[in-house]
């Protein structure tokens, strides 16, 4: 009886310290991707154009 609570254990605990081992590496790949995605900068302000008249001699 022994020996199948030692197995249960262990394949319970191989389980859990995979599926945080998945889970930490999603978690430091989505935040490194997160610092390195280019930030959007805001718009520039509209340029005001002047109208000239044209000067001929």
């Amino acid at each position: 009886m022994a020996d199948v609570l030692n197995l249960a254990m262990l394949i319970c605990a191989s389980l859990g310290a995979m599926a945080f081992g998945i889970l930490a590496a999603y978690a430091i790949l989505r935040a490194t991707f997160a610092f390195i995605r280019p930030r959007k900068s805001p718009a520039p302000a509209p340029v005001k154009t002047q109208t000239e008249a044209a000067r001929t001699s």
